[in-house]
């Protein structure tokens, strides 16, 4: 199993080489960044240039805050300079979409499919030389000149990876992507009854096996190596999980488990204000059920016997301050077996 670390939530510029040395020295297998309160491109230019094998994604970059592109163009860039840049996508939800990118909004799933799909009909038109004719229901990219077409990639094409939690866009990840970044806010019995299914169904409907397509697994992890340690890990993860399970999108896994009632309060409670008082709300069954909990040489087994037989690659997500080194002997574990 591939163990992927990242310059995690609100990281600064500043550190992210040296954070992206010491990840690649470590061992770890992948650097990701996220679009949270930064931009999640420019973090990876500078990984780029400071290691030399770490494989470089965004987990993810929203793409309906862009175009095809503008997505294609970045995404190509990176991989030209690195040769080891990966288009990690998501489609992020309505409200933010339209209130805070100020972009259209409609079909997700649809609209998500011809964004790939147009992607690599740029990417085609500069690697291999065909002219550009793209035409869908959202997007359409017809002219190319020389002047703006770099002209073929070095390193060959990025890979795109997709993110969802839904069937229908985990579908068009099996469909259209090369690999499928679970949402943290995924269990157990949701990933095997419900994501693996629509992968299939994607691959499937592209005349694919799921041989060489990705999963990355979910992460959350509650560990420490005591217990004012592990209840410090506990109460921000309750919190993390509060927070998405508050989303009516994500609605869906509470539910397979039934606790769709828990959504509806949570939503309740994130429309008042309250999200401090969230968090109280996620008992230690549903905390157990998202995240993995145990004291540090409890964590690699317990990953094992969750995902080992369907994940190819994981991180950890742990809203909480922790010993770099604790994930070491964790991740050492994961990848020798």
């Amino acid at each position: 199993m591939k163990v992927d670390g990242g310059v995690g939530l609100g990281a600064d510029l500043a550190d992210v080489a040296a954070l992206a040395e010491e990840q690649e020295q470590a061992g770890y297998n992948g650097f990701w960044t996220a679009e949270t309160s930064h931009d999640p491109f420019l973090p990876l230019l500078l990984a780029a240039e400071h290691t030399e094998t770490i494989e470089l994604g965004t987990s993810i970059a929203v793409a309906f805050a862009r175009n095809p592109m503008t997505l294609a163009n970045t995404a190509y860039d990176l991989h030209a300079y690195s040769g080891r840049f990966i288009l990690g996508l998501g489609s992020q939800i309505k409200p933010h979409i339209v209130m805070r990118f100020s972009m259209p909004w409609s079909k997700p799933a649809a609209r998500m499919r011809e964004m790939i799909l147009a992607i690599r009909a740029i990417w085609d038109c500069w690697h291999n030389d065909v002219p550009l004719t793209f035409r869908g229901e959202f997007y359409s990219h017809t002219l190319m000149t020389p002047f703006f077409n770099p002209g073929p990639n070095p390193h060959g094409l990025p890979r795109i990876f997709l993110a969802g939690v839904g069937p229908l866009m985990t579908e068009v990840a099996g469909e259209v992507a090369d690999g499928f970044i679970c949402h943290s806010f995924t269990t157990e019995r949701f990933l095997r009854e419900v994501t693996l299914p629509a992968l299939a169904r994607g691959r499937a409907k592209a005349g694919k096996t799921m041989d060489s397509f990705e999963v990355v697994g979910p992460s959350f992890v509650v560990t420490g190596n005591n217990e004012e340690e592990m209840a410090e890990a506990a109460a921000s993860t309750r919190q993390q999980i509060s927070f998405y399970g508050s989303t009516p999108a994500y609605r869906p896994v509470l539910e397979l488990h039934g606790w769709g009632d828990l959504q509806l309060e949570l939503n309740k409670m994130s429309k008042q204000g309250r999200w401090s008082e969230m968090g109280d709300l996620i008992d230690d069954e549903t905390l157990k059920t998202f995240a993995v909990v145990g004291e540090p040489e409890q964590v690699a087994p317990e990953l094992k016997k969750r995902f080992g037989d369907c994940v190819q690659r994981i991180s950890f997500y742990a809203p909480y301050k922790s010993d770099s080194r604790r994930w070491r002997s964790i991740f050492e574990d994961l990848q020798s077996g």
